[in-house]
């Protein structure tokens, strides 16, 4: 980076540092993922230097022909990647494309049903601080408080007693198998739309891993930066009966010029996902997962649910008498970054939390197998055990540089 150097030096040195951070650590923040080097260079080219406002052919400015041909790429690939008929790339973001679906099909006041944020939904799912919980009235059910999964039974009981416009599935952090057939099925049934987010599993999805909502729900909406290895963004697949006011939505309806730069990388991305190389990456984060979750059950942490079918463990610090934020930094300063999350049964406050949030995204991506995974999970375990031991987690900083030191940051699947 020898121009940025030249120019900004305070800058330069703030991404150095954070470069030899993801280096030099293990990320297992379930919704990080590290991108490829192509994606990188896509996201740094002269593409950003354009205003594209529109679609490809329908475009606000002039000289867009290439960024058509991008923007068509990144469509073309998504649709064929997960069997779609028609996709919006556009949305900067999951949210936005959560908020493109809303604005698509219902009104202002209209009701929603949707997961709880505290047991695994996300902000926009129809969180009271969140545009979703202020313009739409939102309802939310949960999981079942013994088994710790989602009771679609229960679910269908809450929907006909409602009657929502729309119901949301998807999780950010459940760590269990999402039946996207069932939902749409309590959807059909009230007569309500049905949009699966799978910003967390999308990856997983476009592998077969597991069951995709395609062809099922009425939207699916997505990031492109978690398990799909891409640049950060969103994106929405519909039937093309909805193409259109999707794509109005999207604009002028909430952005204005999309971000082609980041487009083309979604386009890189997606190639990506589409290999065969992909699918045994896929694999490999799921098998990853498990093994992390059953070391650290054997070391007596106790999992949400009892362990995962994804990428993502969720863990009930309660019996060692922690809280999330105490271990999470505890284990920041042993090199290991995870984040606090709220577990079902909650009684502390979001900031503090009763729980931990641990993925395989990232790890998996730098090559790391089941062995791996079978010392990250001893590794965290003996920090949690001993949380105030500062020797310990200096010691273990020290080993976990030793096995990143292995593993390089920008792996190419292709």
């Amino acid at each position: 980076m020898a121009y940025l150097e030249k120019i900004d030096p305070e800058i330069a040195e703030i991404i150095e540092k954070e470069k030899s951070r993801q280096i030099n650590g293990l990320e297992l923040i379930a919704s990080e993922n590290l991108v490829s080097q192509a994606v990188l260079e896509a996201m740094g080219s002269i593409l950003t230097n354009k205003y594209a406002e529109g679609y490809p052919g329908k475009r606000y400015y002039g000289g867009c022909e290439f960024h058509d041909m991008a923007e068509n790429l990144a469509r073309d690939r998504v649709c064929s990647l997960f069997g779609a008929e028609h996709a919006n790339v556009q949305p900067h973001s999951g949210s936005q494309a959560n908020m493109a679906v809303y604005f698509s099909a219902i009104k202002p006041g209209d009701k929603i049903l949707s997961m709880n944020l505290s047991q695994g939904g996300h902000l926009s799912h129809g969180s009271p601080v969140n545009f979703s919980g202020i313009i739409y009235e939102a309802h939310q059910y949960g999981v079942d408080l013994k088994t710790e999964r989602m009771d679609y039974g229960a679910i269908a009981e809450m929907a006909k007693k409602i009657k929502p416009k729309m119901i949301v599935c998807g999780a950010s952090a459940y760590p269990r198998e999402i039946d996207f057939k069932a939902f749409a099925e309590i959807a059909n049934d009230v007569d309500a739309y049905c949009v699966a987010d799978i910003a967390h599993i999308a990856g997983l999805c476009a592998a077969g891993i597991h069951p995709s909502p395609v062809g099922k729900t009425t939207f699916t909406t997505s990031t492109t930066h978690k398990t799909l290895r891409g640049p950060r963004g969103g994106f929405v697949l519909c039937d093309k009966e909805w193409a259109q006011p999707l794509d109005k939505a999207v604009f002028p309806g909430m952005q204005g010029g999309p971000l082609m730069h980041i487009i083309a990388a979604k386009a890189v991305c997606f190639k990506e996902a589409s290999t065969k190389e992909f699918k045994k990456y896929a694999e490999q984060v799921v098998k990853n997962s498990q093994i992390l979750g059953e070391t650290l059950k054997g070391h007596g942490v106790r999992l949400v649910s009892g362990g995962t079918d994804n990428h993502l463990c969720l863990l009930d610090l309660t019996n060692f008498g922690l809280t999330g934020l105490e271990a999470e930094k505890a284990l920041g300063c042993a090199g290991i970054t995870v984040n606090k999350n709220t577990i079902p049964n909650e009684t502390k406050s979001p900031f503090v939390t009763s729980g931990l949030r641990i993925g395989t995204p990232a790890v998996t991506s730098r090559g790391m197998k089941e062995e791996d995974m079978r010392q990250i999970g001893d590794w965290i375990a003996a920090v949690i055990k001993d949380i105030k031991n500062e020797a310990l987690q200096a010691k273990i900083e020290q080993e976990v540089k030793e096995m990143a030191s292995k593993f390089p940051l920008y792996p190419d699947l292709v």
